[in-house]
């Protein structure tokens, strides 16, 4: 009688979530985007997790975007009209924004509200700003001019955040904005194709940040927000004059992927985002056509790829397509180097090193999509190197032994540790999970904490955890960019929230983050991974591939991490 009950009531669950995320099928012109984890912000001064990112690049824009059809990728200009004038010493940046570019209505606005230069200054004002904690300071902290000088200046006292002036920056007027930094920044451009760098009106900021507005100038503007559920977006019908690319490279040619080539964007009239944390209730919204695309659960990979990486027999008739993409993501097990217990004591994270068996981990999550990691960096950034090793391996005796050194011999006197969860789905349950049964198998207790994913960010950002899964999309292909997650300066509740810290890692990278590519460049990258390696705040895990199935009455569809705002180039038959 129980089994019956408990059946009844979980097919009573699944058909009102299936019920109440069905969208009309009259609403052809509708894009329906799954999401994984609730959204944690929709303002551009924190929004740093893939989540709230692919709201916020719908609505906001930079002054330059990655080429949607070109891999290697290239910058292009968005909201500059051109590439930016560099002076011969790189230190001053001078771009010009096009011309009418218009916001999104807002109640500050009592006329169209069109893009000025100041608005950039706006924007990186308030990542200085120290009461937002912005997850974006970094990419200007002691880059700019007088902005850190600025930080100190206006503190926390709102009143002088638009009235402080920033000597590095300056608009020569309402459409020229100039940059001045202190040394040469090659990565300059990327940062400003982040949405931490979005234009922000004046007369629209506030105390507090944008907890449910979105006032940017992109093609689809914010229309209701369901908190843990859903957001719906629309057309912005006085979106700027936006074309769809007319060349690509060999992938674009080979998928037809330039058939829109020159027409007008977007074409899609409305997002619907729906939350759907569980993989296979995804699966199933996926497969009923509620869902447009989805990376493919690891539950439903072997019933949907055959051996050859093609759909299976069973799915060749379901009118869908799947393609493989290559990823800048990859993921690891990280230690909060502040706690008084695994950040001190490097034998005992030796210890957990030697007892995860990453091959198991990487079978049971990835289907062995995931390649091992072999590096702190991500293959496809210049400086990769294919052939490093790195110093731990899976061995239950060495991991015992490295317990013993550390002062715990098979476990004993250790206090329990804590792994936080990224969220509370199933799947996130049984990564945690197994992590806990290889530490036991060497006498390590582990309490698993579930959390919600905005509360995940917010212990991290706040530096309360204390083991975790880490994992990392780059924002731009360049070592910098993985770097910038262990500098001291950048502990939580900047990005590095395992709080590492080593003042010789610290001074090798202020020399690489103002190098070109080059020889120079990847001899100190390889030596600052020695030292993370030696120091090991991270226990690397596998670099992620994608394998994503849509269905066929979304056209022009490409995957690639670092393009976020994609959907303005997307088309529904």
């Amino acid at each position: 009688m129980r089994k019956i009950t408990l059946f009844s009531t979980l097919l009573i669950l699944v058909t009102l979530t299936l019920t109440s995320c069905r969208v009309s099928k009259t609403d052809k012109n509708t894009l329906r985007f799954p999401l994984t984890e609730s959204i944690s912000t929709i303002d551009p001064v924190n929004a740093y997790d893939s989540v709230s990112m692919s709201v916020v690049y719908q609505g906001y824009e930079q002054l330059y975007e990655y080429h949607y059809l070109r891999k290697p990728l290239k910058l292009v200009p968005l909201l500059a009209e051109d590439m930016p004038q560099v002076s011969e010493d790189g230190l001053t940046y001078t771009i010009k924004i096009k011309e009418n570019i218009q916001y999104h209505d807002h109640p500050a606005f009592k006329k169209p509200r069109f893009v000025k230069a100041e608005d950039f200054i706006n924007q990186i004002k308030r990542l200085a700003f120290r009461p937002y904690r912005s997850n974006g300071w970094w990419l200007f902290d002691g880059r700019v001019v007088g902005l850190n000088k600025f930080r100190e200046e206006v503190g926390s006292d709102f009143s002088k955040l638009l009235s402080t002036d920033v000597e590095g920056l300056k608009a020569l007027d309402d459409r020229t904005l100039q940059i001045k930094l202190v040394e040469p920044y090659p990565q300059m451009l990327n940062a400003l194709a982040m949405s931490f760098t979005s234009p922000m009106p004046a007369e629209a900021m506030k105390e507090e940040t944008f907890i449910d507005e979105l006032i940017g100038t992109g093609p689809y503007k914010l229309d209701k927000w369901f908190r843990g559920s859903k957001l719906f977006m629309s057309r912005f019908k006085n979106y700027h004059k936006e074309f769809y690319p007319g060349k690509g490279d060999r992938f674009a040619h080979s998928k037809e992927l330039l058939e829109d080539a020159g027409k007008r964007l977007p074409f899609i009239d409305k997002i619907e985002f729906h939350i759907i944390k569980e993989a296979q209730t995804r699966w199933l919204q996926f497969m009923s056509g509620n869902l447009d695309f989805l990376r493919v659960p690891k539950d439903n990979y072997h019933s949907l790829v055959s051996p050859s990486g093609e759909l299976t027999e069973e799915y060749k008739d379901k009118d869908i397509t799947l393609d493989i993409f290559s990823s800048f993501t990859y993921w690891w097990f990280s230690f909060n180097m502040k706690d008084p217990i695994v950040g001190t004591n490097k034998n005992l994270r030796l210890a957990i090193a030697h007892a995860v068996n990453i091959e198991k981990y990487i079978k049971t999550f990835t289907n062995n999509i995931g390649l091992k990691a072999n590096s702190i960096y991500p293959p496809g950034i210049p400086g990769y190197d294919p052939s490093r090793k790195l110093p731990y391996s899976y061995n239950i005796e060495k991991a015992k032994e490295y317990l013993k050194k550390a002062g715990y011999p098979n476990g004993e006197g250790l206090p329990t540790l804590v792994y936080d969860t990224r969220a509370s789905s199933t799947t996130q349950r049984q990564r945690a999970e197994l992590l806990k049964q290889d530490l036991e198998a060497i006498g390590i207790k582990i309490e698993i904490k579930l959390n919600t994913f905005p509360a995940f960010l917010k212990k991290a950002k706040e530096g309360k955890l204390q083991i975790w899964l880490d994992g990392w999309t780059l924002d731009y292909p360049d070592s910098e960019n993985v770097l910038q997650l262990l500098t001291t300066q950048n502990q939580a509740p900047g990005p590095n929230v395992s709080n590492y810290s080593n003042k010789e890692f610290d001074k090798k990278f202020e020399k690489i983050k103002v190098l070109s590519d080059n020889d120079q460049k990847y001899h100190l990258m390889a030596e600052v991974e020695e030292i993370v390696l030696e120091d090991l705040p991270w226990v690397l895990l596998y670099y992620s591939r994608d394998y994503i199935v849509y269905h066929n009455r979304l056209n022009n569809f490409r995957y690639n991490d670092l393009v976020v705002n994609k959907v303005k180039y997307l088309r529904l038959k």
